[in-house]
């Protein structure tokens, strides 16, 4: 799969270079010839587009080798890094072209446009247009985000030359020569872009919230197996695209034993790793009360107690243990709630008033997956 999905990235970036390389080429031409700085400028965006596709080819290279003793878990995060880089490149483009732009508005030169060079920018925006599709639908399809930056350029791209072709008509029927400052507007929009790429590849290094739908997935077939009652706290780690440890809690019966335990927990690790392609580092075990009615009662009214607070998203680990006077359970917490610390002892205070003669062990639970699937929510 990932020697695949390698071969599909370094296809898409080698065409995106000579498809780029091509324009830059046409796009300088023609802007030298007319003397069109916006042109000028465009082919240059065509040429740190040429660059971008490099660094995705040699990023993807160097993600896929094998772990060794200074990165055990392999290097799959050099693809968000490489993607940083192409960021940063648009930006130092989009600054570059501002500056030019600038000095053209200062001191103004009149474009000479022809037939044929309107003809190839015309022509050069189809093939942005059909470069920047397929180059983010395969980065897409692939989950590169060097290749979905690249596409979203690309697609830019064809936007930014389809407006050097309007000022081009402009002057040629109007008189109006708005050269130098378009120049400087699409200088502006490459920079948003770079910043917008930028900020969206430090916020997958620093940690998202763990994929609405992977994430579903995984419970479902954790849920699917007879001794699991409940699914939660799951944890995925990004190691790079479809390089994903993970950990997560699962509750069972309190009837069953050690052997059994062992056998549902390797099985519940190696389909999750054969399924999802996620390996489980842990699988943590909370024993749910089967025979006690007492305590099948009081689980029914704790979890009452606690889910009438709004900022309450979930109770799970219900014990009671009758011989140490104890009940224990897990509570999330939302992310949303203005003082979660506030809440927990809020809730804390009520159970232990509810249960006088009991010592409470609450802890406050974080759903890391709460702010993706909201995300998800939102799409629906």
């Amino acid at each position: 799969m990932t020697e695949n999905r390698n071969a599909v990235i370094l296809r898409t970036s080698i065409i995106g270079i000579l498809a780029n390389v091509l324009l830059a080429a046409f796009k300088a031409f023609v802007g030298l010839a007319a003397n069109s700085i916006a042109i000028v400028m465009d082919a240059v965006n065509n040429l740190s587009d040429a660059a971008s596709s490099v660094i995705t080819i040699a990023g993807t290279r160097l993600a896929a080798k094998e772990p060794d003793k200074k990165h055990p878990f392999g290097h799959g995060r050099v693809e968000y890094l490489s993607a940083m880089i192409i960021a940063v490149l648009v930006m130092y483009a989009g600054i570059t072209a501002f500056i030019e732009s600038v000095k053209k508005i200062l001191h103004p030169e009149t474009p000479e446009y022809t037939v044929p060079s309107l003809i190839i920018v015309a022509s050069a925006v189809l093939v942005k247009i059909i470069l920047g599709r397929y180059v983010k639908s395969v980065g897409e399809k692939v989950n590169s985000d060097s290749l979905v930056n690249s596409g979203a350029d690309a697609t830019l791209d064809s936007v930014i030359s389809a407006s050097t072709l309007v000022a081009a008509l402009l002057y040629l029927f109007l008189g109006i020569s708005l050269e130098a400052w378009l120049g400087a507007i699409i200088a502006l929009i490459i920079v948003k872009s770079g910043i917008e790429m930028l900020l969206e590849t430090i916020s997958k290094i620093l940690g998202n919230p763990a994929d609405a739908v992977l994430a579903r997935q995984i419970k479902a077939t954790v849920n699917a197996y007879p001794e699991v009652q409940g699914v939660y706290d799951l944890v995925l780690h990004d190691y790079g695209p479809e390089t994903h440890n993970g950990s997560l809690h699962i509750e069972v019966p309190d009837t069953l034993s050690a052997r059994d335990l062992d056998k549902l927990i390797r099985r519940i690790t190696l389909e999750v790793g054969r399924k999802h392609k996620v390996i489980l580092t842990a699988i943590g075990v909370y024993s749910v009360n089967t025979s006690d009615p007492a305590a099948v009662a009081a689980r029914k009214k704790v979890s009452d107690i606690v889910l009438s607070h709004p900022y309450i998203l979930q109770i799970h680990g219900f014990f009671l243990d009758e011989e140490e006077k104890s009940i224990r359970f897990d509570m999330v917490v939302s992310l949303d709630a203005p003082d979660r610390r506030s809440v927990y002892r809020e809730v804390c205070d009520e159970v232990q008033a509810a249960y006088p003669d009991y010592r409470i062990e609450a802890a406050m639970d974080t759903d890391f997956s709460e702010g993706a699937e909201a995300a998800e929510d939102g799409k629906d």
